[in-house]
C-alpha cells in the first residue's frame, strides 16, 4: 500500500527568514515562481512572520503587492501564511476589528491557508482569526506551539489539538519552532493526534538541533500528511531540512510525495547563486548553518541562541553566554513554562540577560514581562512562580478574560492617523502592524525626500 506525504516549501518565507533575516527581494523570487507552481508542492509558504517588517523596513517593498505578484504567478499551488493569532504579525494583541480586517484582506490578496498560532497555546487568542478566516473562505490551519516542560506532555498536546478541532480547524500543524521534537516523541504525538482527530496533520520543525530528518521520517511513518521543508539552497541550520534530501529518502522508503524532482532541482539551481550572493555580502552567516545541540538541552530556538550571543557580544559580555543559557530555563519555569516563540522567546531571553548582567534575579524587568504577569498576553501553560510575580508586580491582580476583550476597536483611529499616506485598507493594515516602518515606507512612496526617522534603523528584526 502506497503511503502519501506532501511537502510545504518554505524558501519564500521561513527558509530565508531563518537564514538571511528575510532579506530576499521579490526580484529574486519572480523568475522561479512558475516552476515552484509546477513542482507538486502541497503549498508554498510565502507570507507572515518577519516578511512584512522586512519588506517595509529594508527592501522598500509593499508586502501586499509582493503577495499579489506571487499570486499572479502561482496559479495552482496553495499559498500559505503564518499569523500570530491576536498578535497578527506583531508583538502585542490587537482589537478584533483589526484582526478581522487583516485576515480578510490577506485572503482577498491571494492567501489560501492561514496557519494561526498563539505563543502560549491560549486558544482564546485564536478564536477571532479562525472565525475571520472561515468567513473569508480561507483554510484554517491552527498550529500547536510545540515545546517541552513538565506540563507539555503528549496528553497535553492531544487535548490541545482536540480543542483546536472543536474551534473549527480545517487542519492542524505541530509547530516545532526550536527544532526540539525528537523522533520518538514525534511518532507518538502524530499517532495519538491522528487517532483522536480526523483532520490533516502537518509537522513543522527546524534543523538546528541536528535531528530533524529523523523526526520527519518517524512522523511520516506515524501518518503525518504534510511536512515543511526548504529547498537545499536555504535549508539546514536554523532553517528547515532540505526538500530534495527528505523527498528522496522518503520516496526510497515507499512514500509518494507528489513532487516533480526535475522541477525541484530547477528551483535549487535558481536559488543557489542567490544564496551565494547573500553569503558574499555577509548577510548569510556561517553560524546559522551550524548544528547546535544546545538547542535540545536548553530548549532555546536557534535564532534566539544567535541573538543572545550577539547582544552579549555587543555589550562586551560574551563570556556570560553559558550563564545566560542556563538562566533561560529558570526564567521560563518562573513564568509558567511559556513556549519559546515570538514574542515570548524575546521576553524570556531578555529577562535572562538582565538577571545575569544585574547579578540579581528580577532586579531589572522589562515592561513586557510585567504585562505578561498581569495576564495581558493570555493564560500561561502552568502556574507562575508566585514569589517572582509578587516581586515584580506586587499585589496587582492578573486579568482572567481574553486579553483582546479589553481592547476597543482600533481601525477608525488607525485610518485617521495614517490618512495622509494611506491609499487603501491594506496601507492602513500595514500601519496597524508596524506603525513606524509603515509610516516611513508610505511617506517615501509619496515623497522621495521624506525624512526617515533614525530610530527605525536600530530596531532588530525577529526570527521565529
Amino acid at each position: 500500500m502506497t503511503k502519501n506525504i506532501r511537502f510545504t516549501e518554505t524558501v519564500l518565507r521561513d527558509g530565508q527568514q531563518s537564514l538571511i533575516a528575510t532579506r530576499m527581494p521579490i526580484e529574486d523570487m519572480l523568475p522561479i515562481l512558475s516552476t515552484l507552481d509546477e513542482a507538486g508542492y502541497h503549498s508554498l509558504e510565502v507570507w507572515g512572520g518577519a516578511t512584512f517588517d522586512s519588506c517595509l523596513r529594508f527592501l522598500n517593498e509593499d508586502p501586499w503587492e509582493r503577495l499579489r505578484q506571487i499570486r499572479a504567478n502561482v496559479k495552482n499551488t496553495k499559498l500559505q501564511m503564518l499569523l500570530r493569532g491576536q498578535n497578527i504579525l506583531g508583538y502585542r494583541n490587537y482589537a478584533d476589528d483589526v484582526v478581522e480586517a487583516f485576515v480578510t484582506k490577506a485572503i482577498e490578496n491571494g492567501i489560501d491557508i492561514i496557519r494561526i498560532f498563539d505563543a502560549l497555546n491560549d486558544t482564546r487568542n485564536l478564536e477571532t482569526a479562525i472565525r475571520a478566516t472561515k468567513a473569508a473562505g480561507g483554510h484554517v490551519q491552527t498550529a500547536i506551539s510545540y515545546t517541552t516542560s513538565p506540563v507539555h506532555t503528549v496528553d497535553y498536546f492531544v487535548e490541545l489539538a482536540q480543542e483546536m478541532a472543536d474551534l473549527g480547524a480545517d487542519s492542524i500543524c505541530i509547530k516545532d519552532m526550536a527544532g526540539v521534537l525528537t523522533p520518538q516523541t514525534g511518532y507518538e504525538l502524530v499517532s495519538r493526534i491522528k487517532a483522536a482527530i480526523d483532520l490533516p496533520l502537518v509537522v513543522h520543525t527546524h534543523a538546528t538541533g541536528g535531528i530533524s530528518e529523523m523526526t520527519y521520517l518517524k512522523v511520516a511513518e506515524a501518518g503525518a500528511d504534510v511536512i515543511d521543508t526548504a529547498i537545499s539552497s536555504f535549508a539546514g541550520g536554523t532553517s528547515q531540512p532540505a526538500t530534495e534530501s527528505v523527498a528522496i529518502a522518503l520516496e526510497g522508503l515507499g512514500f509518494e510525495t507528489g513532487l516533480n524532482m526535475e522541477k525541484v532541482t530547477e528551483v535549487a539551481e535558481h536559488f543557489n547563486p542567490i544564496r551565494d550572493r547573500f553569503r558574499d555580502e555577509g548577510i548569510l552567516k556561517a553560524k546559522v548553518k551550524d548544528v547546535e545541540p544546545k538547542t535540545l538541552i536548553y530548549q532555546v530556538p536557534g535564532g534566539m541562541l544567535s541573538n543572545l550571543l550577539s547582544q552579549l557580544t555587543e555589550a562586551g559580555l560574551a563570556d556570560k553566554y553559558d550563564e545566560v543559557l542556563a538562566e533561560v530555563p529558570r526564567v521560563r519555569a518562573d513564568m509558567g513554562y511559556p513556549p519559546l516563540v515570538t514574542p515570548l522567546s524575546q521576553m524570556v531571553g531578555t529577562q535572562a540577560v538582565m538577571n545575569i548582567i544585574a547579578g540579581e534575579r528580577y532586579k531589572m524587568v522589562p515592561n513586557e514581562i510585567k504585562d505578561y504577569l498581569k495576564g495581558l498576553y493570555g493564560r500561561p501553560p502552568a502556574p507562575i512562580n508566585e514569589a517572582v510575580k509578587a516581586q515584580i508586580i506586587g499585589n496587582e491582580a492578573s486579568i482572567t478574560v481574553r486579553p483582546a476583550d479589553l481592547i476597543e476597536p482600533q481601525l477608525p483611529t488607525l485610518r485617521e492617523e495614517i490618512q495622509a499616506y494611506a491609499h487603501s485598507e491594506e496601507d492602513v493594515l500595514s500601519y496597524a502592524s508596524f506603525p513606524v516602518q509603515a509610516r516611513d515606507f508610505l511617506g517615501r512612496r509619496e515623497d522621495p525626500f521624506y525624512d526617515v526617522p533614525e530610530q527605525t534603523i536600530s530596531v532588530k528584526i525577529d526570527l521565529i
